[in-house]
């Protein structure tokens, strides 16, 4: 039992085949519309799904604009170099513990807004991106899987002329732009997904494919994640972690994103996001 959940416009929809289904109407308000508040009724949610084919659809996903499915997180984390083969195009050592840095929440967008460039560096990183159900301090890593509820695509987009701009790099920045975390389409629950540790995971650029590499490479898997993470701070219901991402992005090919570009991001199980890529400007400089 699962259910695989939309933001259809800022309402909180569940999805069956080519239909979505409100969730408020359709659980008679048992469940509200806000997608945060929807977060924290996941076995409402799957009874629900299960019941769909008794229920009239609202619409037709294809004639729906989606939102992030998780709008508002508290947290974002991001995990870097957590990809040998990333790490090693990167000229850089894998890491002994995970690299964790944040993402500023407003940088989150759905899964066809446009990503908003202001530098001609844009880089694209197509990431598994887990989503907290219940939260918690010092989770087990065999109990982590219990506290995710759901899993959704994601796009780590990442400006390398700011992220590379000091010494440290500025992850937090170079990642952080608005418009720099469209996730979606979908979330979906782990009991929908056929191996959540073994998922392909694909970058297209127009129609060209720069990355394909599968979530059974990760150097620390999703349990090592959100138990790291929980031995610092609290995580909360909707606190989003990017993953990392598989070798073949764009600055090691020496093809950065440009204006006009489609990026096209897929994980099997989970599905297809589409942004644009619009130079609208550049950022200030000291």
């Amino acid at each position: 039992m699962g259910f695989r959940m939309a933001n259809v416009a800022g309402r909180a929809a569940l999805v069956d085949g080519d239909n979505y289904y409100d969730i408020e109407s359709t659980s008679a308000g048992a469940i509200p519309s806000d997608p945060m508040e929807a977060l924290t009724m996941a076995t409402e949610m799957a009874d629900l799904q299960a019941m769909l084919n008794d229920r009239e659809a609202t619409g037709r996903v294809a004639d729906a604009t989606l939102d992030a499915p998780v709008p508002r997180p508290r947290n974002c984390f991001g995990i870097g170099l957590n990809y040998a083969d990333h790490a090693a195009e990167s000229a850089m050592e894998p890491p002994k513990n995970p690299l964790v840095f944040t993402k500023f929440p407003s940088c989150i967008v759905g899964p066809t807004a446009d990503v908003e460039m202001r530098s001609d560096g844009v880089d694209y990183e197509v990431e598994l991106v887990v989503v907290i159900g219940v939260g918690g301090k010092d989770i087990a890593k065999e109990d982590a899987w219990n506290r995710i509820v759901g899993l959704t695509v994601g796009q780590d987009i990442s400006d390398r002329p700011m992220q590379f701009s000091a010494t440290p790099p500025h992850f937090d920045l170079g990642k952080s732009f608005d418009t720099f975390g469209p996730i979606g389409p979908y979330l979906v629950s782990p009991e929908l997904v056929a191996d959540p540790s073994n998922l392909r995971l694909s970058t297209k650029i127009n129609d060209e494919v720069r990355q394909d590499g599968t979530t059974s490479q990760l150097i620390f898997d999703v349990p090592a994640l959100v138990s790291y993470i929980s031995h610092i701070t609290t995580l909360t219901t909707g606190d989003l972690i990017f993953t990392g991402t598989p070798d073949g992005v764009g600055v090691s090919q020496g093809k950065l994103l440009q204006h006009g570009d489609v990026i096209t991001s897929e994980i099997e199980d989970i599905g297809t996001m589409t942004n644009r890529c619009v130079r609208i400007s550049d950022y200030a400089t000291p």
